[in-house]
């Protein structure tokens, strides 16, 4: 007889957390979230341009990229004017590496 107590108030516990977990939902939702966030916020520049490094070593094709943190301007080399890297000669992906073009000073927007 105490076993059958015993058990009913058990599964009368488990039933009330398992109707408050049911429930919890509907009371309080979590909000609803698009994105997480960005790991590099950055603006890319449509289309292909022909980018010039700053020392005037280098001239060639490729997407301009802002680093909108830093204010950085970054150029990705395609080599064509196809907004990808593209080399004919190989059939692998190719992997386009970044060089400095310069930096937009975002900080003195605001004096």
């Amino acid at each position: 007889m105490k076993n059958d107590v015993v058990s009913k108030l058990l599964l009368s516990i488990i039933a009330i957390a398992l109707v408050a977990i049911a429930i919890r939902p509907y009371v309080a939702p979590d909000s609803a979230r698009a994105q997480a966030g960005t790991a590099y916020p950055v603006y890319i520049e449509p289309g292909v341009q022909m980018l010039k490094s700053s020392d005037g070593s280098k001239q060639l094709y490729g997407r301009m990229v802002v680093d909108l943190r830093t204010g950085k301007i970054w150029g990705f080399p395609t080599m064509t004017t196809d907004p990808y890297p593209f080399n004919a000669l190989n059939s692998k992906p190719q992997t386009s590496h970044p060089f400095d073009l310069g930096r937009f000073a975002f900080e003195d927007m605001d004096k």
